[in-house]
C-alpha cells in the first residue's frame, strides 16, 4: 500500500461508519442482487425511471469537476437511464443564474453559493437544493512573489507586514494602502477560507484589506497582471501560478481546515422536488464516478481527461500532483499531503451532512452577509437533500454514516459540530 492509500485508511477510523443497504422492498433487494448491466436496464425501465433522460450539468474548469466529467466519460451516467452533458461555465455567477433560470440542471457548485442563493445574499433568492458533496480539500491561498522580498512566507508573518502599514490615506479612508486578495464568490467556499484564514492571523480582511471577485480560471491571469496581491481558488491555479513563476502557495485550504467540505451537486429546490427519479438518478451515476476518481491508479487517467480543453485546458501535470497530494509551495518546500483532494472517502465525503450547511451560515452572518441569525439547522434540513442521497447511496452500496452532524477542529482551534450555531457565528474576535 503506498503512502497516500495509507494516509486514506487512518483518516477512515476518524469517524463511525455503517453499511447500510435498502432491503425496505422487493424491488430494492432485486436490485442489490443483479448483474449492472441488468440493473441498468430494469432502473432505466422501472417505476424510478428518471423524468429526464438528459441532464445538462455546469461545471467550472477546477480539479473538482472531476467526477461530473468522469460520470460522463466513463459511461456511468448511462447505468441509471441518464445522459448528462457537462456544461462548461465562465464564472460561478453563470451557474447560479443559469441554475435559477433552469438552463442548467444541476451543477458542480460552490457549498457557500447554494447558501447564499437560498438566503438572498449570493443573488435573487431562489429555494436550493444540495443532492450530495462532490470534494473535500484542494483548494489553496496564493500570494505574489513580491511578498518574498518583504519577508512574507505564511499567514504570520503577512499579519506582521499589515499591521505596520498605514490602514488610512488620503482618498481610501480605512483601506488606504490595502493589499488586494480575489476570491472567487462572495459567498462561495472561496471567500470563506480566505477571510478564516486571514482572520486566524489577526487579520481583518474587511477592514485590513481590499477583497475583489475574480472567476477561477482568470485568477494566474490577473496577479500576472499585478491586479491583486493574493488570491483563493481551487486547483489547479495554485499549482500554475507556482508554474508560471508569479506566485507561491502560502496555505492549502486542508491547513484552515482538513477535509472540510467543497464543491456539491447543486440544483434548485424545484427541480428536486419535481424530477426525484432524475435527481437520484445523477447522485448513483456521481457516486460512481466519484468512487472511481477516487481509486489512485484512476488519476493520472483523471488528469489526462480534465486537463483537455473540453474541461480545464492545461498541462496534465499541473493538475496530476497535487491531485495525488505531492505538493511544493513555490518557496522550496516539497512535502505528501494526507489530506489531499479527496472525492469519496468510501462515502464520507459525499454525504450532505447538515452541520457542513450550517457552518456556511455561520460565516455568512459572521461576515455580515446575513443581518440577523437564522434557523441554522432548519435552513440546512430544506437545502440538503438528505433523503434521496440515502436511497441513491443504497442503490450504490455507499456507506453512510450514523450521523447527519459531524464534528472539526479549525486552524484557530475552534471547534466546530453544530451544536450551537448562533453562538459560534457570534463568537469569534474579528468578524463584521
Amino acid at each position: 500500500m503506498n503512502d497516500e492509500a495509507k494516509g486514506q485508511t487512518a483518516d477512515r477510523g476518524q469517524q463511525q461508519f455503517t453499511q447500510k443497504t435498502m432491503g425496505s422492498s422487493d424491488a430494492g433487494l432485486l436490485m442489490g442482487m443483479v448483474a449492472p448491466g441488468i440493473r441498468s436496464a430494469a432502473w432505466a425501465g422501472g417505476s424510478d425511471k428518471p423524468e429526464k433522460s438528459t441532464v445538462n450539468i455546469g461545471f467550472i474548469p477546477l480539479t473538482d469537476c472531476a467526477s461530473v466529467a468522469m460520470a460522463a466519460v466513463k459511461g456511468f451516467d448511462r447505468k441509471y437511464g441518464l445522459t448528462i452533458t457537462p456544461s462548461r461555465q465562465a464564472s460561478w455567477a453563470a451557474v447560479r443564474d443559469k441554475l435559477a433560470s433552469g438552463e442548467l440542471d444541476a451543477s458542480h457548485v460552490l457549498y457557500g453559493l447554494v447558501y447564499g442563493v437560498q438566503m438572498g445574499v449570493g443573488g435573487p433568492q431562489k429555494d436550493m437544493a444540495v443532492l450530495m458533496t462532490l470534494s473535500n480539500n484542494g483548494q489553496g491561498i496564493t500570494l505574489a512573489n513580491h511578498f518574498k522580498g518583504k519577508g512574507v512566507t505564511d499567514g504570520a508573518s503577512l499579519a506582521k507586514l499589515i499591521g505596520a502599514r498605514s490602514r488610512h490615506e488620503p482618498g481610501d479612508p480605512g483601506r488606504g494602502g490595502a493589499y488586494t486578495f480575489a476570491q472567487t464568490f462572495p459567498t462561495g467556499t472561496h471567500a470563506m477560507w480566505l477571510y478564516y484564514w486571514l482572520a486566524a492571523h489577526g487579520i481583518d480582511p474587511l477592514a485590513q484589506t481590499r477583497l475583489i471577485t475574480v472567476p477561477p480560471p482568470q485568477m494566474v491571469a490577473n496577479m500576472r497582471a499585478a491586479s491583486m496581491d493574493g488570491f483563493c481558488v481551487g486547483e489547479p491555479w495554485n499549482a500554475r501560478a507556482i508554474q508560471d513563476g508569479i506566485g507561491f502557495t502560502a496555505a492549502t485550504s486542508q491547513d484552515i481546515w482538513a477535509d472540510h467540505p467543497e464543491k456539491v451537486l447543486g440544483t434548485t429546490r424545484e427541480f428536486a422536488e419535481r424530477y426525484p427519479n432524475t435527481a437520484r438518478a445523477m447522485i448513483m451515476a456521481l457516486l460512481e464516478a466519484s468512487r472511481y476518481v477516487d481509486t489512485l491508479s484512476h488519476r493520472t487517467e483523471v488528469a489526462e481527461v480534465i486537463a483537455g480543453r473540453a474541461y480545464i485546458d492545461t498541462d496534465p501535470g499541473t493538475i496530476e500532483d497535487r491531485m495525488l497530494g505531492r505538493y511544493s509551495d513555490g518557496l522550496g518546500r516539497t512535502w505528501r499531503d494526507r489530506h489531499f483532494m479527496k472525492f469519496c472517502d468510501d462515502g464520507r465525503v459525499n454525504f450532505p451532512y447538515l452541520s457542513d450547511g450550517m457552518w456556511f451560515l455561520t460565516q455568512h452572518r459572521r461576515w455580515g452577509l446575513l443581518k440577523q441569525d437564522p434557523d441554522y439547522r432548519s435552513v440546512a434540513s430544506g437545502v440538503n437533500q438528505i433523503k434521496l442521497y440515502r436511497e441513491a447511496a443504497a442503490q450504490v452500496r455507499v456507506p453512510l454514516p450514523e450521523t447527519e452532524m459531524r464534528s472539526s477542529t479549525l486552524i484557530d482551534g475552534v471547534v466546530w459540530d453544530g451544536s450551537d450555531p448562533k453562538a459560534y457565528a457570534g463568537g469569534f474576535a474579528i468578524h463584521a
